[in-house]
């Protein structure tokens, strides 16, 4: 019986010389705990070396999917034909035996009889020292990790998850600071909140003035339009605002100088967000933009996981408890969630959002999946979807703008009338009746016939009660 085994360094076979002793774990244990027992139990056939990395990681990538690469097929069909070979895989020994009829086994024993191995490798092998394992073995691994994942550096989506995460964050503290800034110098300047309504453009304008007073004599010209800085001058002189202190200015332009930088971060970590999202999902932002994106993929998880939603998913991600409302309270599911924020959908009119939203999501999720598991850095596929759903929104719209201006086809029975009907019938239109005056009552006409009503009614010869009676005598 042969062993084979694989090492890092490559195929290696060993004779088996003690086979009985495969099935007593315990022995095979006493005898591979010393070198010598050790070379009694095996002995080296055969080594076939890898001859670069590359190589390394073809056989180590085809014997994890349990396959028979061409250099083992050489190996084994050059040393191991006719013998029965031992292997810790079943699968791996099935493809062996189909593809090189050599009979396989792969029981406890011979795992036993690896881990005893792999115990005494250097010694059996012979030439090759830990140091010399040890680099092979950690490359390999690297590579193959590599392999499996198919990992880029600039396919990390972890980086697009804790960026548009940041973003988020700093807007909202972005929007407190730049509120308590007008809040605080509205006190003494209470007209600029009116005149300048960019909150970067109003901290700027507020450290750099300082005292309203100062108004006059400062240029904006760097912060402000013309018109707008004018407009401050003037306001700054006949200002309501109240007298405030310098330490009071001093900590009002701290806060500004805060919402400045933080301005300027926000700006630069868009960007940041902005490539790295062109460089994981290029197609995906050509349809739903950076900022959409990122956050399908934050509330995914990852792009793998977002890959693997079905387009309906996509379609309302970010709209859970909606959808569950909905479903609880037996009314209408949610049309969109995250994805409601594209541009595409923002385009179209309000009855037709639930449409674009679908055809959207179904483009984005065939997107995405290429995006995850593809090669292409290029956006082909993510540009003719958005073309389609264009497409789709201008069908829409012109569908809409023909039935506005009354372009509409007849429908089916005038269409049939008018077919039937001869060009020399007359028109199937009723004459006008005329007003016939011999039919009208004069007022003691009208007098004279409520009369002989009532008179009928009270002596009982009413039609109605001549039918009760007759009916009662019958």
């Amino acid at each position: 019986m042969l062993l084979l085994f694989e090492t890092p360094a490559g195929y290696s076979l060993f004779k088996v010389k003690a086979e009985k002793k495969l099935q007593d774990a315990e022995k095979l244990q006493d005898a591979f705990s010393t070198v010598e027992g050790a070379k009694k139990m095996v002995s080296m056939k055969a080594f076939s070396k890898f001859e670069n990395t590359t190589e390394a990681l073809a056989a180590a990538a085809t014997l994890v999917d349990s396959k028979v690469g061409k250099n083992l097929k050489k190996f084994l069909s050059k040393h191991a034909e006719g013998e029965t070979l031992a292997v810790a895989d079943s699968k791996l020994g099935a493809a062996i035996k189909e593809k090189l009829g050599i009979n396989c086994v792969a029981d406890s024993g011979v795992m036993e009889l690896m881990r005893g191995v792999r115990y005494q490798l250097n010694e059996l092998i012979g030439g090759l020292t830990d140091a010399d394992l040890a680099p092979m073995a950690l490359g390999l691994s690297h590579s193959l990790s590599r392999y499996k994942l198919k990992f880029s550096p600039d396919k990390v989506d972890t980086m697009v998850i804790q960026a548009i995460g940041l973003l988020d964050e700093l807007d909202k503290e972005l929007n407190t600071y730049s509120m308590r800034v007008r809040e605080w110098y509205g006190w003494h300047f209470p007209e600029l909140t009116k005149i300048i309504a960019d909150n970067m453009q109003y901290a700027k304008a507020a450290k750099l003035m300082g005292d309203r007073a100062k108004a006059a004599g400062i240029d904006f010209s760097g912060i402000l339009d013309e018109d707008v800085e004018q407009e401050v001058k003037d306001a700054a002189i006949i200002s309501m605002g109240t007298e405030i202190s310098e330490e009071d200015l001093s900590n009002i332009g701290q806060l500004a100088d805060q919402v400045i930088s933080l301005s300027e971060y926000r700006a630069q970590l868009y960007d940041y967000l902005k490539a790295r999202m062109n460089a994981i999902a290029p197609n995906l932002t050509v349809l739903v933009g950076e900022l959409v994106g990122a956050r399908l993929i934050s509330h995914a998880g990852s792009l793998m996981n977002l890959a693997k939603h079905p387009a309906s998913t996509v379609q309302i991600l970010g709209a859970e408890k909606a959808l569950f409302r909905a479903l609880k309270t037996k009314h209408e599911t949610p049309k969109y969630g995250l994805i409601y924020h594209a541009s595409l959908i923002g385009q179209a009119a309000p009855k037709f959002k639930g449409k674009i939203s679908r055809v959207l999501a179904a483009k984005c999720a065939l997107s995405i999946r290429v995006d995850a598991l593809g090669e292409s850095s290029e956006a082909t596929i993510g540009v003719e979807a958005r073309e389609k759903v264009e497409a789709r929104l201008r069908q829409l719209e012109g569908k809409t703008l023909g039935e506005a201006s009354g372009v509409k086809k007849m429908s089916g029975d005038i269409k049939k009338h008018d077919k039937d009907r001869n060009a020399d019938a007359p028109a199937l239109l009723t004459a006008p009746r005329s007003y016939n005056p011999d039919k009208d009552a004069t007022k003691k006409e009208k007098k004279e016939k409520k009369d002989k009503k009532e008179k009928r009614k009270s002596e009982g010869d009413s039609p109605k009660s001549s039918k009760k009676s007759k009916k009662n005598k019958d």
